[in-house]
């Protein structure tokens, strides 16, 4: 029962944060439309404050209550400076290379309380893979921090993937780690509460506090059950594979195709569909994706985990065509 009332407090009290969150960005934190944007008026933005708020104190009650490892708090809150550098650009534009020093550091951090992830078994063969492992651990954070952020340029999409993730994690994780499977409930419930504000048309938009700081706790949950069975490295591509699959294409494209793809831009497949379809629709058919096709695909794989590898492959092969179809990266007239 206390730990339910926990869940919903984390839900309350992201919720009812933006309302003041609102009034504070209104008049200091303000996102007025250019040609990239896909909103027409000025919006406040920096809502996701009210998500990393409700999520740690959340957190600190488990760990006082006894409820999480002692393991995983030190882990979690590298958070903290991810969301405080998105903060800091929400105001006042930082650096990329300044962003990115910080998320690396950030990244490493966590990664340096986090145990090592169990060795590898290739052809009955088992592989320590330490060192390499790391490395891409950081990456892996890195990159979900990022692609999160980018991912976050239509009303409700973001706050969506979240929920979304974070309660299928919750769900996965309780096998294993039962702490961690709550962890994951306060940050989907957060999410959940930001949403409501969020969905279109919005009234506030989270910010690169909340799209940072989502991509880079949703890694360290997934690289957490990692540590614990590598079937939730594979659980957590596919729960994941909307996100992905867009940005990891859109920007590989833009790169080859000679673009400047260090630079913001709106050519995702999902600012394409948005753009054809509206903001509603799009949204609902992420959320139709990842119910009936990602989730039931995760759920197999966890009960059958040698189909892991097929499952990425049946997973990953028709979103990137959908990409594809979407023209995902490519430049129009119109943007």
């Amino acid at each position: 029962m206390f730990v339910n009332l926990l869940l919903i407090s984390s839900f309350l009290f992201s919720s009812l944060t933006i309302y003041f969150i609102k009034t504070y960005a209104l008049k200091n934190c303000l996102d007025v439309p250019n040609q990239r944007s896909a909103h027409l008026k000025p919006t406040p933005r920096g809502g996701g404050v009210g998500i990393v708020c409700a999520f740690f104190l959340t957190v600190m009650a488990f760990w006082a209550t006894g409820r999480l490892e002692g393991t995983s708090a030190p882990v979690l809150l590298f958070g903290l400076p991810v969301a405080a550098i998105g903060f800091r650009d929400d105001h006042r534009h930082v650096p990329a290379w300044t962003r990115l020093l910080v998320h690396l550091i950030a990244a490493a951090g966590a990664l340096y309380f986090m145990p090592a992830l169990p060795p590898l078994t290739l052809g009955g063969v088992r592989v320590n893979w330490q060192i390499v492992s790391a490395v891409l651990a950081v990456f892996y954070s890195v990159w979900m921090l990022n692609l999160f952020n980018f991912m976050d340029g239509i009303d409700g999409i973001a706050a969506s993937e979240a929920v979304f993730v974070a309660g299928a994690l919750g769900f996965f994780l309780n096998s294993a780690d039962a702490g961690l499977a709550r962890v994951a409930a306060a940050l989907g419930l957060a999410s959940l509460g930001f949403l409501l504000w969020n969905w279109p048309p919005a009234k506030i938009f989270m910010g690169d506090v909340g799209s940072g700081f989502l991509g880079f706790m949703l890694a360290l949950l997934i690289l957490l059950g990692a540590q614990k069975d590598l079937l939730f490295l594979s659980i957590g591509m596919i729960l994941t594979a909307v996100f992905m699959v867009d940005a990891s294409y859109t920007l590989l494209y833009r790169f080859v195709s000679g673009q400047a793809w260090h630079q913001a831009h709106s050519c995702h497949a999902y600012q394409q569909a948005a753009r054809k379809y509206g903001h509603l629709k799009v949204i609902v058919s992420v959320w139709m994706i990842n119910l009936l096709f990602l989730l039931p695909v995760a759920l197999l794989i966890f009960r059958y985990p040698v189909l892991a590898l097929p499952g990425v492959c049946a997973v990953y092969i028709p979103l990137l065509y959908l990409a594809l179809k979407l023209g995902a990266g490519k430049v129009r007239a119109d943007v």
